[in-house]
């Protein structure tokens, strides 16, 4: 599906990821967005501006959606991942500014 470029007179959303490892087991993805708003009951429906939902990936294999500012991963491999949180609009087209997909990642190290 082609990408959805955010116009210059639309505000342009923007996410940021930190992760954190859970005291417990695995690991706790925190999303924050700004002029975006997580919006899943229009999933699968048409493009509203500002609305949408996001992906989660790690190694950049996509692990689920996204429809609020928390996600709890799994355990993972040990070694170094690389986890991705990136932004879409309501009918699944990866949003993007200036030809860029809307999205942060971080790198993380797993014992």
């Amino acid at each position: 599906m082609n990408p959805l470029e955010v116009s210059q007179n639309d505000q342009i959303p923007t996410v940021t990821l930190t992760v954190l490892k859970d005291p417990m087991s695995g690991w706790n993805a925190k999303v924050v967005v700004e002029h975006f708003r997580f919006a899943p009951e229009n999933a699968s429906q048409d493009h509203v501006a500002g609305d949408g939902h996001g992906h989660l990936y790690v190694d950049g294999v996509k692990i689920n959606r996204l429809y609020g500012d928390w996600y709890h991963l799994e355990k993972l491999t040990a070694g170094s991942h690389t986890v991705m949180a990136s932004l879409s609009s309501n009918d699944h087209r990866d949003l993007t500014h200036n030809g860029q997909v809307i999205a942060h990642s971080v790198s993380i190290q797993v014992d």
